[in-house]
C-alpha cells in the first residue's frame, strides 16, 4: 500500500511514521509513506494556504487551489487507483469495519487541514470524509495519524502474529477480553483458573463470554451491531440489567 499525506505541518508525521510498528511496516515493504507540504503548491511569497471566509465569521478557511494542485500532482506519481480521504469533524466516524475496508485499498491520499475548515469545493476531490470522534482538535494531523496507524497494522505481514488483528477490541464487534501474564498470583489477585488449564476450548469460551460481559458493562451502545447468538445476547442483557441495579444502589 502507498499512503500519501498532505499537510502544512509535514514535520509532525516523521516521528510517528518512522517509529514502532509503522516503521517496521515500511521496512517489511508492506507500506510506503509519502508526506507532502501543502505550501509547495501554494502561490505568493508567503505560500498562503488559507484566507478569510466569504460572508464573514471567525477564523480562516483552507484555500482550494493548493489542494487541487497537490492532489493532481500526487495522484499522477503512481498508476494505482487512489482513494482520497478528508479528515473532517463532519465525516463518518472511524470504526473498525471502515478501517478494515480501507486496508484493502492500494493507495490512500489523506488530506489533513487546519484552521476553521476547508473551502467546500475541496470536497469534490475526496471519496471519504472521516472523523475520529465528536470533539474538536487544532488540525487534521493527529486524526490522520490515527487513521494511518489503524489501517497499516492490518496489512499482511505487519503484525507479529496472524491472530493479533482478529482477537482484539472491536474486531469481533466487541471489546477485548481480559488478559493476564506472569505471575499467576500478584498481591492477592489471581489469574482465572481456566486460563491455566490448557483446555483451549474452555479458554476460547471464557474469552468470548468475558468480551461480551465487558462490552455490556462499558460499551452497551455497540452490542446492537455485534454478531451474537440468541444465548449470548440474553447473557449480555442480563449483564446490563445487573449493572443497572448496582448503579441504583
Amino acid at each position: 500500500m502507498r499512503i500519501d499525506i498532505i499537510s502544512i505541518f509535514p514535520e509532525l508525521f516523521e516521528p510517528t511514521l518512522s517509529g514502532s510498528m509503522l516503521g517496521i511496516a515500511q521496512q517489511k515493504g508492506a507500506v510506503t509513506f509519502h508526506v507532502h507540504n501543502l505550501r509547495d503548491w501554494a502561490e505568493g511569497r508567503h505560500r498562503t494556504t488559507d484566507d478569510y471566509s466569504f460572508g464573514g465569521g471567525p477564523g480562516m478557511v483552507m484555500k482550494p487551489e493548493p489542494f487541487f494542485r497537490a492532489h493532481e500532482a500526487i495522484t499522477a506519481q503512481d498508476s494505482r487507483p487512489v482513494t482520497t480521504v478528508l479528515m473532517c469533524p463532519q465525516g463518518e466516524l472511524l470504526r473498525q469495519p471502515l478501517v478494515e475496508e480501507l486496508a484493502t485499498h492500494e493507495r490512500l491520499v489523506v488530506l489533513a487541514g487546519r484552521y476553521e475548515g476547508y473551502d467546500d469545493r475541496i470536497r469534490s476531490l475526496v471519496d471519504r470524509e472521516i472523523s475520529i470522534g465528536d470533539y474538536v482538535l487544532t488540525g487534521g494531523e493527529l486524526p490522520a495519524m490515527v487513521l494511518i496507524d489503524s489501517v497499516t497494522r492490518l496489512l499482511p505481514g505487519v503484525l507479529g502474529h496472524d491472530q493479533s488483528a482478529t482477537e482484539e477490541s472491536f474486531s469481533w464487534g466487541l471489546l477485548e477480553y481480559p488478559q493476564y501474564t506472569r505471575p499467576a498470583s500478584f498481591e492477592g489477585m489471581d489469574v482465572p483458573e481456566v486460563l491455566l488449564s490448557g483446555d483451549h476450548g474452555k479458554i476460547a469460551a471464557w474469552r468470548r463470554q468475558e468480551a461480551i460481559r465487558r462490552t455490556a458493562a462499558r460499551r452497551p451502545d455497540i452490542l446492537a451491531h455485534a454478531d451474537l447468538t440468541a444465548e449470548e445476547r440474553l447473557f449480555a442483557e442480563k449483564t446490563m440489567k445487573a449493572d443497572a441495579r448496582l448503579d441504583e444502589r
